[in-house]
């Protein structure tokens, strides 16, 4: 509601300023009366109008959101589904006195005082005398002065002089004529519905006064010019002012009445100053087309957190039936209806997510009178949300996730992330062999319901857009452009996808060194800070159009700082030619407080880019003291027995795998309950690697110092593992491993 309001209020100003400097002064009095009248009622329905063929001109704007530069000290997390709370946009409490209620007040108290205004010419009418004359009621308005109409009516003051009276009657049946009371009644509607916007009385009163300007033309032709100005002039001004009558003698009109009636008549070459109308009218369309596409928040992940109210399931899917009703009477039962209800990536959904599908499909029963089909979407085999958990559980719920998956997107359900069996692991290199080979796979997504691993191995999107991309113009996205945009340093790279990893890194890298991170502690900011920045690499290699998107002004000025001092890249290529590429960049970090530290959730590109995460706080401290991260390093450390593969990636993960089962299977996990704790236990451990391979500088963190301890003791007992190289050179190398259990 709000985003039409802001609408027709720009029209109404644009409309306005075309009439104010280029119409307002001509003598096309009808053509004016038109344009006031039309292009108030076209500012009400512009909003409305969506033409798919203007909606395709516009173009769509391509980003590519690049991994999250972590700052300082942040607590992250492998996502866990079947204890995670979802963030949400939901509806806050209603307001003891929101806007609408304010509005409506405002339409009640418009209406009483138009009601007033009518109940005070009724009373007009009813006490002074009156005659029929013709089809005209004339009503003599007993010791007064005044004179004007209002429909048929004519009220004309028993005061005015006897010769002054027939030109003023004459003037009113002009108004009566014209039907000018119908104008200004309908704009008194208007100012009803619409109390609040300024615009609708400015139209008005310019409609009034245009009003004059009609009748004094018509009723000059009885009497000479010089007589009626003196008729205007001499006459002693009791006129009443209600809004929506034409008043004969208006104090603040009567000077421009004068001048307009001794303008000479308008040229009719000016009549194509109307035409300025048409290019006005086509730019509006182009905007509110435009808006014919879903509106999506392109930094959907600033959203505020917030948690869904302490509903029961049943009485969530209540609520969401109730919201989808109103979302399809708008949208019918299209794609983008589907979409409010289609399943997440996760395998496990949150209560709320699966009480939207579960309202969907009340609503496709309410519809058709049973659970059917309807253009893919199946009414769910589960009724409450401990149903749907059990079902999770079979082979079928398992199967039909798998199959669901994305363009692109690879899926495989376990039984447990860090033990995987014979078979589930042969499924695994099954389907990385598959992602390797086909180029229409790019991600592999694995769970076990509790733990989520998204692997993405950025390669080309799902329809294989890199050879099909047309360029309608110079900007071609990250994900699918030939020749990436390359940072100092990484020219030397054989491959696009090791160019890529290498700018990404160097960009984490520049801003990690160069954002002011005490920026939020001088600024009274806590927490953890996310900043969200938009810009683009340009045809000349040059950084530009940056925006950025924070929870403080000043945190916005200072990531754009940074990234304006982003040196110039080797710019893409697309087909050979030079391109523009835009880029989104998630720039997050910790202000520590004495509060207790909060949960950070969010789902990673890739393990590697986990552990990458934790360490890329200490880049610009460690590269010189010859500490490499696990994700960048040039041969990663790996456990004994990965030693026969042959890839640097395969022995990253292998050894990554090594570590979770050999800590899975020394770790004590009945020492929390032990300790008397309950649920989920989270451990953070931040090990080094060192040159030789052993394992050093091993720290924890944990609800409970025994856990800590526990935590440490598995660590140090893990085999020496053969050293990590960076440059032909032993380094060593940061790892981070999260330790999650439940205590039953």
């Amino acid at each position: 509601m709000l985003h039409y309001i802001l609408q027709t209020v720009a029209f109404q100003v644009f409309f306005l300023i075309i009439y104010d400097l280029f119409l307002k002064k001509e003598t096309f009095f009808n053509w004016n009366r038109t344009y006031l009248i039309g292009t108030a009622f076209l500012s009400l329905t512009l909003p409305f109008l969506k033409f798919e063929s203007i909606k395709a001109i516009v173009p769509e704007p391509m980003v590519i959101r690049l991994p999250e530069v972590i700052i300082g000290e942040v607590s992250p997390t492998i996502i866990d589904e079947a204890s995670m709370i979802q963030s949400q946009q939901i509806s806050e409490q209603a307001m003891s006195f929101s806007w609408d209620h304010i509005w409506m007040v405002g339409m009640v108290l418009a209406a009483f005082i138009l009601a007033y205004k009518l109940i005070k010419i009724r009373t007009l009418l009813r006490k002074n005398p009156k005659r029929w004359k013709g089809n005209i009621l004339m009503v003599y308005l007993m010791n007064s002065h005044s004179a004007f109409s209002f429909f048929n009516t004519i009220f004309l003051g028993d005061a005015i002089e006897a010769d002054k009276k027939e030109h003023i009657v004459q003037h009113e049946m002009v108004h009566i004529k014209e039907k000018h009371s119908l104008d200004l009644l309908g704009f008194e509607i208007l100012r009803i519905v619409f109390w609040f916007n300024p615009l609708i009385y400015m139209y008005q009163n310019r409609l009034a006064i245009l009003h004059e300007f009609i009748a004094d033309a018509h009723a000059v032709k009885y009497k000479g010019k010089s007589e009626y100005y003196q008729s205007l002039l001499s006459q002693v001004f009791e006129t009443r002012h209600i809004s929506f009558i034409n008043p004969f003698f208006n104090q603040s009109s009567i000077k421009k009445r004068i001048v307009m009636l001794s303008k000479s008549k308008s040229k009719q070459i000016h009549l194509i100053k109307y035409a300025l109308l048409i290019p006005m009218v086509i730019g509006m369309l182009m905007y509110t087309s435009s808006y014919a596409r879903e509106i999506k928040d392109p930094f959907p992940f600033l959203q505020q957190e917030t948690v869904t109210q302490q509903l029961t399931f049943q009485e969530l899917v209540d609520k969401y039936y109730k919201e989808l009703i109103t979302i399809i009477d708008s949208l019918g039962d299209s794609t983008e209806t589907q979409d409010i209800v289609r399943p997440e990536d996760i395998y496990i959904e949150p209560m709320d997510q699966v009480a939207r599908r579960q309202a969907f499909s009340k609503y496709l029963i309410n519809k058709w009178g049973s659970a059917k089909e309807i253009n893919g979407i199946i009414t769910d085999p589960y009724k409450t949300y401990d149903e749907y958990l059990a079902y999770k559980k079979t082979d079928e719920a398992k199967m039909s996730w798998e199959n669901n998956a994305r363009d692109g997107e690879l899926r495989l359900v376990v039984d447990d992330m860090d033990k995987l069996t014979d078979t589930e692991q042969q499924r695994k290199e099954e389907l990385l062999a598959l992602i390797d080979t086909d180029e229409f796979y790019s991600k592999l997504n694995m769970t076990d319901g509790k733990t989520t691993i998204i692997t993405d191995f950025g390669k080309k999107d799902a329809q294989g857009t890199k050879e099909n991309l047309e360029l309608y113009d110079i900007e071609v996205p990250y994900a699918v452009i030939e020749e990436v945009p390359i940072f100092q340093g990484c020219e030397d790279l054989e491959s696009n996808t090791e160019t890529k990893q290498c700018t990404s890194d160097k960009i984490a890298m520049f801003v990690n060194k160069n954002f002011n991170v005490n920026l939020a502690t001088q600024l009274g900011l806590t927490g953890k800070q996310r900043i969200s920045v938009i810009f683009k690499i340009g045809k000349d290699g040059k950084i530009r159009d940056v925006m950025a998107r924070a929870s403080h002004p000043g945190l916005e000025a200072e990531a754009v700082r940074v990234i304006k001092l982003l040196p110039d890249f080797t710019p893409g290529k697309q087909k050979g030619k030079a391109v523009t590429v835009p880029y989104s960049l998630p720039i997050l970090f910790q202000v520590q407080d004495d509060a207790p530290e909060t949960e950070t959730k969010r789902t990673v590109s890739s393990e590697q880019e986990y552990l990458k995460a934790i360490e890329s706080k200490e880049q610009d401290k460690i590269m010189w003291a010859g500490e490499v991260p696990f994700a960048v390093v040039d041969e990663a450390p790996f456990f004994p027995s990965c030693q026969t593969l042959t890839s640097n990636k395969k022995r990253k993960q292998c050894t990554a795998d090594e570590i979770t089962s050999f800590v899975n299977k020394n770790f004590n996990t009945k020492l929390a309950k032990e300790l008397g704790l309950k649920g989920k236990q989270r451990i953070m451990v931040i090990f080094k690697i060192q040159k030789d391979g052993s394992i050093s500088e091993i720290k924890s963190r944990a609800p409970h110092p025994e856990l800590e301890k526990e935590a440490i003791r598995v660590i140090k007992a893990l085999p020496k593992m053969q050293p990590g190289m960076q440059r032909g050179k032993p380094v060593v190398v940061p790892y981070s491993l999260p330790i999650l259990f439940q205590v039953q």
